[in-house]
């Protein structure tokens, strides 16, 4: 028996149909962090390919790049470009491992993949406090906010999926809010609203939200009676293997210690 999907794609379809300009702006940030990144490749890249659900963001910076939905089967063709990023959502992904394979498949030898995605550190202080308010007020717990990956997980994709190099980084944006309905009210904005199967499908009534501002406000309070919640991006690279990269060391193939090349290293030194 196959097991239900982690996220509702018609739910997601609808949440980023609602969402609007004002409410792109930690989209609009991965994507300089990541234009920022390619600057330290020492590559001109000519076949770009991003994979995003926002590609009225991502297409002003990567302007002749094949812009791709981020579908469970991604329209990219094996081998045919030198760079292609995941902007922005793998953390609403129902396989993730497969989407990097795919990118992975589609980069020619020696070809970048780089991902953005929220990390495990995202809403944390929403989710505690909405959790405690459930508990509080119901006795239980429901999935109101969408679990997220740890860095090391998201790292371990890239290996996982046989890219080369692999490198994962995080970001951490802490943002002030005048209350949790504001901050839900960006989430809406950012088409970022819990789309999981298995979220709560009756209505949710005010007094649990209003209990949850109470648990925000002492937990996480910020400066002049606002509240503080973290949003946190993850970046990864890896590249498709080729023979002119750097090789780890096969394990026996070491022929001297550390202690051995020290000496030597004093020795020369003295003389």
């Amino acid at each position: 028996m196959t097991a239900p999907a982690l996220f509702d794609p018609i739910t997601q379809a609808e949440a980023r149909a609602r969402a609007c300009a004002s409410g792109m702006f930690l989209q609009e940030l991965a994507c300089t962090e990541i234009l920022e990144r390619l600057k330290a490749v020492n590559r001109q890249f000519k076949s770009v390919a991003i994979v995003t659900g926002f590609p009225q963001v991502w297409s002003g910076a990567f302007p002749n790049a094949k812009l791709v939905r981020d579908e469970d089967l991604l329209e990219l063709s094996p081998g045919q470009h030198d760079l292609v990023v995941h902007a922005m959502a793998l953390h609403h992904c129902n396989d993730p491992i497969g989407q990097v394979v795919q990118c992975g498949r589609a980069l020619q030898a020696d070809g970048l993949f780089m991902g953005v995605c929220f990390g495990g550190q995202t809403l944390t202080e929403l989710r505690s406090a909405l959790s405690t308010a459930e508990a509080d007020l119901r006795g239980g717990l429901s999935p109101r906010v969408t679990p997220m990956a740890e860095i090391r997980e998201l790292g371990s994709l890239l290996q996982r999926a046989g890219l080369a190099l692999p490198v994962a980084d995080s970001l951490k944006i802490p943002a002030a809010y005048s209350d949790i309905y504001h901050l839900m009210r960006d989430l809406r904005d950012m088409g970022e609203t819990n789309i999981m199967t298995a979220r709560p499908k009756t209505f949710t009534p005010k007094s649990l939200f209003d209990r949850a501002q109470e648990i925000f406000a002492t937990e996480f309070p910020a400066d002049d009676s606002r509240i503080t919640c973290t949003f946190d991006l993850v970046f990864l690279s890896g590249w498709a293997p080729h023979a002119s990269q750097p090789k780890a060391l096969k394990p026996g193939s070491v022929t001297k210690s550390l202690q051995q090349a020290l000496e030597e290293a004093k020795s020369s030194l003295g003389n």
